[in-house]
């Protein structure tokens, strides 16, 4: 190996183990992404030398790489779910460092979530992880997906809109309200295990910094986790207010710090609990909501479950 390849030891491993994510996600499957991780890596190395020494970010040309093999898989005919989900029994820990990697990954990853991917087409569910799950920068998304930025943009809140509506169950306005209070009450007081009994134990929360904030990267998943994460996120501070707030036509959370709205909350509901969480922490995202409000538009955001001024 020339000197110029040397690379940290840690660098390595979050290098591949960023791969294994991206790609599970893009899959639904822990043993297509070794695959394809390790498919990547060898046409890494097939490069002639010159070429490769080229490379002045060898991360960004490996995602690139790994993601155009996903979409390539992805839009395989007859490419059947069923037949390629992994079952819990491969999950387990083996030996070694990349199989141990898995197993966590895959104990952190809802199964239910990437079920709900597999309806989503290759362009649809590439943009979706690519950008909203892990957050990747917009022109290695367009380059993965092969579209114009505006594309991805679309595609990505096409999926997005298609996977909450498969996950929300029809859920009354009432109780839906209820529910919203209930967890705001919890996130006031602090109480992890009411918060916890107010989410499916499949649960899964979404953080979404848009890379302008260092927000949680990936998905949390699973009702002590997402608990932990909100109380994490949404931490007791004298300048730092919790309101209930109408937010696409049903209640959520609004989080203010200095009069600022800094996270948007929704939530969606199944069977009477929290199914999944997504937090908006994007600044650009949440620039509407910090404009002063034209005369036509003014209480447009308000909604009757309004309520609550800040932590008591």
């Amino acid at each position: 190996m020339d000197h110029a390849d040397a690379v940290p030891v840690a660098e390595l491993l979050d290098e591949r183990r960023h791969l294994l994510e991206v790609t599970r996600w893009m899959l639904g499957s822990s043993r297509e992404a070794e695959s394809v991780v390790g498919e990547t890596y060898r046409r890494w190395y097939g490069l002639p030398d010159a070429e490769r020494e080229r490379i002045t970010a060898p991360r960004y040309w490996l995602a690139k790489t790994a993601g155009g093999i996903c979409l390539g898989l992805l839009a395989r005919p007859h490419r059947g779910a069923t037949g390629q989900r992994d079952q819990r029994g491969e999950h387990r820990t083996k030996t070694g460092d990349t199989q141990g990697a898995q197993a966590n990954l895959a104990e952190e990853v809802s199964l239910v979530l990437l079920n709900a991917l597999d309806s989503l087409s290759p362009a649809e569910r590439a943009a979706f992880v690519l950008n909203d799950v892990f957050g990747i920068a917009s022109d290695t998304v367009v380059d993965i997906v092969g579209r114009p930025e505006s594309d991805c943009v679309e595609l990505a809140d096409r999926a997005l809109h298609s996977l909450r509506r498969q996950r929300s169950r029809a859920t009354p306005p009432d109780e839906h309200d209820l529910l919203a209070l209930a967890v705001r009450q919890a996130c006031v007081n602090e109480d992890s295990e009411l918060l916890e009994s107010l989410l499916c134990p499949d649960a899964t929360a979404f953080f979404d910094g848009g890379g302008k904030v260092r927000a949680l990267s990936r998905p949390v998943h699973g009702s002590r986790q997402v608990a932990h994460s909100l109380l994490t996120l949404l931490a007791r501070h004298p300048r730092t207010t919790l309101t209930t707030h109408s937010i696409n036509g049903r209640t959520g959370l609004i989080t203010r710090y200095d009069e600022q709205v800094a996270a948007v909350i929704s939530l969606d509901i199944a069977d009477h609990h929290v199914a999944q969480v997504w937090v908006v922490l994007n600044p650009d995202k949440l620039r509407s909501w910090n404009q002063p409000p034209t005369p036509g538009d003014a209480g447009s955001h308000q909604s009757p479950s309004q309520q609550g001024d800040g932590w008591p």
